[in-house]
């Protein structure tokens, strides 16, 4: 069957700033300052502890809207860092999820444990995952989202945590509330780790596991809405892997939106590696949450004079 898909040949990308109707109120010059900041600069609203786990304490770092911050009843999107399960931060999507407040949803950034600080395997981190999204779902008058609209965004291993609270099923905390569901509601992949199988990333940590633990291998028709960010140089996720992603979620009635960006390699979303595919990316982003009811009106970026290429492929490759 044949598929469309954009691929993208960036040659050139101008940004600029615009203030549009259906935001939360954020100018010109505030979204301008926001895109420029140094890294540290960036600070969550409110950090909330949401797992206390062998006397380690696990928190979310939630960036609210500026207008009506805790309005009743808006979207939110988790986001999980990258590092193979061993190494990262929370810090990682502070910006995109500044970002994405400012346009209007409440942006949670989530800690969970790794190998490097809390000597633990994959599937614990995937147990930390499924515990933050329960958390913020039983708590959503709270925070002030709709329980019904609760993406996952995620890089690298981070996007295998966001993919598999929908996708994988078991790997639950004791303790959790299990009629709490985990899953997202909608997907944010940034090169994701989706594959765990033999020939995937991974297999070696998770082999006992890995049929039970790959989001690619337990996809069914209750697979949410998705995009998928991935450069045709990525030396851990090929792009074939990323096809295959996105046929079997289609073969099932889903959607899968794939950005397939030339020349990229691991991690060019990142504003340190890129700051024209992390604006590329996050406004692509910004589209599909859009397009699903997350956000309202125009981005707060467009691609303005950019000389780019954007081909539509009849055939997978």
């Amino acid at each position: 069957m044949s598929k469309l898909i954009k691929l993208t040949l960036t040659v050139l990308a101008l940004f600029v700033i615009c203030g549009c109707g259906g935001n939360t109120g954020s100018s010109i010059s505030d979204t301008r300052d926001m895109l420029s900041r140094a890294d540290g600069e960036f600070k969550p609203d409110e950090v909330i502890t949401y797992k206390h786990v062998d006397g380690v304490e696990l928190a979310l770092d939630v960036f609210y809207p500026h207008e009506n911050s805790k309005a009743q009843n808006r979207a939110a999107i988790v986001t999980f860092f990258g590092g193979g399960w061993n190494m990262g931060g929370a810090g990682q999507f502070y910006r995109q999820s500044r970002y994405w407040a400012d346009r209007g949803m409440v942006a949670i950034c989530a800690d969970y444990r790794v190998r490097s600080r809390h000597n633990v395997t994959p599937d614990k981190c995937l147990e930390d995952a499924k515990s933050a999204m329960r958390w913020v779902r039983s708590h959503s008058k709270e925070l002030g989202i709709d329980p019904d609209r609760i993406a996952a965004a995620g890089g690298s291993a981070g996007g295998h945590l966001a993919a598999a609270t929908a996708m994988v099923k078991g790997f639950d905390a004791p303790g959790d509330d299990l009629t709490v569901s985990p899953a997202a509601n909608a997907l944010v992949l940034f090169n994701p780790v989706i594959d765990n199988g033999p020939e995937g990333y991974g297999y070696d940590r998770v082999k006992d596991y890995w049929q039970k633990f790959s989001p690619f291998h337990n996809i069914d028709g209750n697979a949410p809405p998705a995009v998928f960010f991935l450069g045709t140089e990525d030396h851990l996720i090929p792009v074939d892997t990323a096809w295959r992603f996105k046929n079997r979620i289609e073969s099932k009635g889903g959607r899968c939106d794939l950005f397939i960006y030339q020349g990229q390699g691991h991690g060019f979303f990142n504003y340190e590696k890129s700051r024209r595919h992390f604006f590329q990316t996050l406004l692509e982003s910004d589209r599909f949450l859009e397009s699903i009811g997350y956000l309202r009106g125009r981005p707060l970026i467009e691609e303005q004079q950019a000389v780019s290429l954007l081909k539509s492929k009849s055939s997978n490759p």
